[in-house]
């Protein structure tokens, strides 16, 4: 009885727990269910279905001419899902795979087969075969053993995106630019398009299959944009700066080449030393952002200051002494032993006189420097362009009111030490004064289109005021004229072709160590209808080879100068007389595309895979041939010759 008992008690007892467990996973179930359904709901949702962004197509980047400058073409990564294939088949093929893969990436194929077995051994449902192939090695691994079989059966992932190609190379790579760097930088709102979105299921890892979904938004390809930079002027600035920076064994160095009626600037070079190599590269945008002393060519400024003060003309005197002036506790030196005897201030130009110019500023300004610094700011000098291209310097103008402004301040400002301006905004002055003195905003872009639909065009020139009457203007620009025929830039005279200019050449980082020198030359051309402007700016030149601006500077453009008007007009030499006719009558837009149409310029594309060449050339409207597999090893239009639309180009691979 008492056994009975104890039993029935027992079984309560289980009875109880039991029915206690039954409401706790009840109740469970219920808040599962109902409380928190829409919680695990949207967790299932998440980890089943996402939202993918969808990158559009970013946007061509042109020269004025239609010559490509960057362009977006596919990217490949090969992974392989281990586990997927079958035993038998990843038994049957993981031989012959890794051989082939060793034909293609130059490892043995023992790499491969103990890599691909690791894989298997520890699951990897992701391993990576190879990275950052062109179309054309895909569509070959993509048919290798047992990748042939699909992503299910074989185990291949496939995963696309695109990548920034330049097909000028190196030329002109810190002009075009990346990221927010650069035109790519500048233009970034046009190029880059809208991203889209789109739903996609998982169904295995790291694969995800797209669904319909009324809430799919399809990305929006980026704009063209079309520059002003020229490839053929970048081409001729490019190389003349390395040739010198060569010669002279400098650090680095700078070349901007700019429309004087427009403001349109068609070459822009950069190029620096690399300290491992000794080699020079697009290292920085220097003319953009790097301010510095402009040295002599600041001369300019302070005589436009002082002719439009009238506080001095063309005509004044001025006694260089023996070539040294004392100020307070310091002299001013001039580079000719002996001095110049007594000049004229045009003649102090022409010379680039430093005791001349001390004190042609010193004794008029000495009572009032305020004067010669606000007339030096009303030239808009001591503020920023205003470019899009980011990165542009601060000029650097002292003034009387400054806690370090000296004596001796003024009379060394006067041929520009201790202000500081970058290549490009003393270009903009220059080329003011060949525009009569009316200042144009320098500018990286033509137009936006989208594909052959014109959106928005930017030819108007951006005038931002005068610097000076039309009358100084004048006086300047013979004074720069004559000092190419017989002055500091003679050495550059050409009596067949005209040039106008200023030399300069500056001292720096003469705190750290003497014989540290700035060589430029600012000018334009031709001097009498002029219709380029352009600076080139040397820094930190052997001084054992040389370092005067007429030596190092005035060559390098000269030589842009003189080869830019021997190949004016480029395009007419290419074009039938009928197309040319067609030109002369039609508005910019036909201009535009019947320069689009019938011209355009070959890139170099030797050592591209075959399909970044394809797509280069097609979107430059030509027909390609390929030969053999590979990368481009030849190509049947040499680099820089004309071409035409629907031409074909035959491109040799290997």
């Amino acid at each position: 009885m008492k056994n009975d008992k104890h039993i029935l008690r027992r079984f309560y007892i289980v009875a109880a727990v039991l029915l206690l467990v039954f409401f706790i996973v009840g109740y469970k179930l219920f808040e599962i269910q109902v409380v928190e359904g829409q919680k695990y709901k949207e967790i299932a949702q998440n980890t089943v279905y996402k939202n993918f962004t969808i990158a559009p197509n970013r946007g061509n980047l042109y020269d004025t001419n239609m010559n490509l400058l960057a362009t977006s073409v596919p990217k490949y990564d090969i992974r392989f899902d281990a586990v997927t294939v079958s035993e038998a088949n990843f038994q049957q093929y993981v031989r012959p795979l890794s051989s082939r893969l060793s034909e293609m990436f130059g490892k043995p194929a023992s790499y491969f087969l103990q890599k691909l077995k690791k894989a298997r051994t520890n699951k990897n449902r992701y391993l990576l075969i190879a990275t950052k192939l062109d179309y054309s090695d895909y569509v070959k691994i993509r048919e290798f053993p047992l990748f042939e079989l699909g992503p299910y059966k074989g185990g291949i992932i496939t995963e696309q995106y695109t990548v920034r190609e330049h097909p000028l190379g190196r030329i002109g790579e810190r002009t075009v630019g990346f990221g927010n760097v650069g035109l790519e930088g500048a233009f970034d709102e046009y190029l880059k398009g809208r991203k889209g979105q789109r739903l996609k299921q998982k169904i295995a890892k790291g694969q995800w299959k797209p669904i319909s979904d009324i809430n799919e938004v399809e990305p929006v390809d980026g704009y063209d944009v079309v520059s002003t930079i020229d490839v053929n002027i970048q081409d001729v600035a490019h190389h003349a700066l390395l040739a010198q920076l060569e010669k002279f064994e400098a650090d680095h160095g700078s070349v901007v080449v700019m429309e004087t009626k427009t403001g349109e600037v068609k070459a822009i070079s950069n190029l620096g030393r690399a300290k491992s190599s000794g080699k020079y590269y697009e290292k920085l945008n220097y003319a953009v952002y790097e301010a510095h002393e402009p040295g002599s060519t600041f001369k300019l400024m302070s005589m436009v200051a002082a002719l439009e003060d009238r506080v001095i003309d063309t005509s004044s005197v001025f006694d260089t002494e023996n070539g040294v002036v004392r100020f307070f506790d310091r002299k001013v030196y001039d580079s000719k032993r002996g001095g110049y005897g007594k000049v004229s201030a045009a003649k102090a130009f022409e010379v680039s006189s430093n005791t001349a110019f001390a004190k042609m500023i010193y004794e008029n300004y000495k009572d009032q420097p305020e004067r010669f610094v606000n007339r030096l700011y009303n030239m808009g000098l001591n503020e920023r362009i205003g470019l899009k291209i980011k990165g542009e310097g601060q000029p650097s103008l002292p003034h009387p009111d400054d806690s370090n402004w000296y004596g001796t301040t003024l009379p060394w400002m006067s041929f520009g030490y201790g202000v500081s301006m970058t290549s490009l905004q003393t270009l903009t002055f220059y080329n003011a004064i060949a525009n009569d003195g009316v200042k144009i905003k320098p500018r990286f872009i033509k137009q936006v289109r989208d594909k052959n639909t014109l959106i928005d065009s930017y030819e108007e020139p951006i005038v931002q005021g005068s610097v000076c009457s039309v009358e100084t203007a004048k006086k300047l620009q013979d004074m720069m004229k004559k000092t190419v025929e017989r002055g500091t830039g003679s050495n550059i005279y050409n009596e067949n072709f005209s040039m106008a200019g200023k030399t300069g050449t500056c001292q720096t980082e003469y705190w750290i160590e003497s014989g540290r020198y700035v060589s430029s030359f600012a000018g334009y051309f031709p001097a009498d209808e002029p219709k380029y402007s352009c600076i080139v700016v040397i820094h930190k030149p052997n001084p054992n080879i040389g370092y005067y601006g007429s030596t190092v500077a005035a060559p390098v453009f000269a030589k842009i100068a003189q080869k830019i008007h021997i190949d004016t007009p480029i395009q007419d030499e290419f074009l039938s007389e009928n197309i040319q006719q067609n030109l002369a009558d039609s508005s910019y837009e036909d201009y535009f595309e019947i320069s689009k149409k019938h011209q355009t310029v070959m890139p170099d594309l030797r050592g591209y895979p075959a399909m970044d060449a394809v797509s280069i050339l097609e979107n430059l409207g030509m027909r390609v041939k390929l030969i053999g597999d590979g990368k481009v090893i030849k190509q049947s239009v040499k680099r820089g010759q004309k071409i035409n639309k629907n031409q074909q180009v035959n491109l040799i691979l290997s």
